[in-house]
C-alpha cells in the first residue's frame, strides 16, 4: 500500500516546463504519462479533427485536499461535501485523450478556453473542431474562441431559455426542418432528428428537433398541470417552493392560478435544442456531431460506477489527483478492450468480463521436487476475451 500511495504521488509532481500549466492546475507527470500515450498510438492518419469535452464533480468523503477540496456546482447532488472538477477530452473515434483536474469551485464557463488552448499545445495535430455542452458556454468564451490568434472551431449547445436572442427569436424562425434521422416505431432504433439553420445577427444557428422528445415534453407537463390543479385547490402556498411547480404558476396578492402563458411559452421548446457553431459543416453534419458528445456522459459514467472513482476518501492532494488519473488509465484499457471485443463482433456486459476473468486462477504445486502450474477451466467470456486483446491462454498444465 505505502509503494502505491508513492506512485499515485509521483503522478502529480510537477514537472519544470510549466508552459501549458492551466489557470487553475499546474503541469504534471501525469501530463506527461497522457502525451506518450497519444504518441505511442498516433500514425499517419490520427488526428484530433472533433474534440468532445464534458466535466463532471466527484465529491470527498472529508475535506478533501487543500487545493482540490472546494464546494461548488455539484453534478452529484451533494452541496454539503467538498468536492473536485474532473474533465475528460475524448477524440473522434471515442477515445480518451486526457483528463484534467481543478478544484471544486471552478466554472464549467472558465474551463473551455483554458482546455482548448493545451490540447493545441499538448497534442500537435492541427485544427480541432471543440464539441461540448452549455454549460461551457458565454459570449465571452464565444469571443475567446473566435479571436484571430485562436481562430477555434467549435460547436457548441446554446443555452436556449436564458439567452435573449436565442429564446426569442431562434426556435420560433420559420423555415423547414430537413430530416437526418426518421423516426421509426421499433424501440431500439436512432432518435428522429430533424434539423434547420437559423443566421441571427451574423451568427450561425442550428435548430434540432426530435418529435418523439416532443410528444414526451408535452405529456410531462400535461402531467405536471394536472396535478397542479388538484393540489391548488388544497394547499396553493407551499407551491411556491416547489421547481417542478412553481414556473406554471401566476401569484397575485392573496391568490394562485395556472399561467397559460407560461404553458403556452414552455411548449415552443418542446423536442427542441440549439446549437452555435462557426464551422462550414452542413447543419445535419453538425447535429450529428454534437449527438456523438454523449460519449463522454458514458465515459463518466464509467468513471464513477463501473471504475468506483467516487467518492474519494484521500485527505492529500497528490493522492487525489492520482487516484482520479489511475481511474482514467483503467478508463483507456477499459475503452480499448471494448474497442477491441466489438472488432470480433462481441458485445459482452462488463460484470460478465471481470467476474469470468476474476474466476480464471493458476495453481502451483509442488510434488517430488517437481514444481506444475495448473489453470482453472477457461469459462464465460474467458476465452473470447483473451482472443480479441491477442494473448494466448496457457495450458492447462504445465512444468515451471
Amino acid at each position: 500500500m505505502h509503494h502505491l500511495y508513492r506512485a499515485m504521488s509521483f503522478l502529480d509532481e510537477e514537472v519544470e516546463d510549466q508552459k501549458d500549466a492551466t489557470p487553475f492546475a499546474p503541469r504534471c507527470n501525469k501530463d506527461l504519462v497522457e502525451e506518450g500515450m497519444f504518441l505511442e498510438r498516433r500514425d499517419l492518419f490520427t488526428g484530433l479533427d472533433l474534440v468532445f469535452f464534458d466535466t463532471t464533480s466527484i465529491y470527498f468523503e472529508g475535506e478533501g485536499g487543500k487545493f482540490f477540496g472546494q464546494k461548488g456546482h455539484t453534478k452529484d447532488h451533494r452541496p454539503d461535501l467538498n468536492q473536485m472538477v474532473v474533465g475528460v477530452v475524448l477524440d473522434n473515434r471515442g477515445k480518451p485523450v486526457c483528463c484534467e483536474m481543478w478544484p471544486g469551485n471552478t466554472t464549467d464557463v472558465k474551463s473551455l478556453i483554458p482546455v482548448t488552448d493545451r490540447i493545441r499545445n499538448r497534442f500537435p495535430v492541427g485544427q480541432s473542431c471543440v464539441v461540448a455542452d452549455r454549460g461551457m458556454i458565454s459570449a465571452e468564451t464565444l469571443r475567446d474562441l473566435e479571436d484571430p490568434e485562436r481562430n477555434i472551431p467549435y460547436i457548441l449547445s446554446a443555452r436556449m431559455r436564458k439567452v435573449n436572442e436565442i429564446k426569442r427569436e431562434v426556435p420560433s424562425r420559420s423555415g423547414r426542418y430537413r430530416e437526418v434521422r426518421e423516426e421509426k416505431k421499433h424501440s431500439k432504433a436512432p432518435e428522429p432528428l430533424r434539423v434547420k439553420e437559423v443566421v441571427h445577427e451574423g451568427k450561425r444557428y442550428i435548430v434540432c428537433f426530435n418529435p418523439r422528445q416532443a410528444r414526451k415534453d408535452a405529456q410531462t407537463r400535461d402531467a405536471i398541470i394536472t396535478s397542479l390543479k388538484e393540489k391548488i385547490k388544497t394547499g396553493p402556498k407551499s407551491l411556491v417552493g416547489n421547481k417542478r411547480y412553481r414556473k406554471y404558476l401566476k401569484i397575485a396578492r392573496g391568490s394562485v392560478s395556472i399561467d397559460q402563458g407560461k404553458i403556452e411559452y414552455e411548449s415552443r421548446f418542446d423536442g427542441k435544442w440549439v446549437l452555435i457553431t462557426n464551422t462550414n459543416l452542413s447543419a445535419e453534419e453538425i447535429a450529428l456531431k454534437y449527438k456523438e458528445l454523449w460519449q463522454v456522459e458514458h465515459a463518466f459514467r464509467d468513471m464513477k460506477s463501473v471504475l468506483e472513482t467516487g467518492p474519494v476518501y484521500h485527505q492529500r492532494d497528490e493522492n487525489i489527483s492520482g487516484h482520479v488519473f489511475c481511474s482514467f488509465l483503467a478508463l483507456v484499457l477499459k475503452k480499448e478492450l471494448d474497442r477491441r471485443l466489438k472488432e470480433h463482433g462481441h458485445d459482452f456486459e462488463w460484470a460478465d468480463i471481470k467476474q469470468d476473468l476474476k474466476s480464471l486462477q493458476q495453481v502451483r504445486i509442488e510434488d517430488n521436487g517437481k514444481s506444475l502450474a495448473v489453470r482453472t477451466e477457461c469459462l464465460g467470456t474467458c476465452g473470447k476475451v483473451f482472443q480479441a486483446v491477442g494473448v494466448a491462454v496457457p495450458p492447462t498444465i504445465r512444468q515451471l
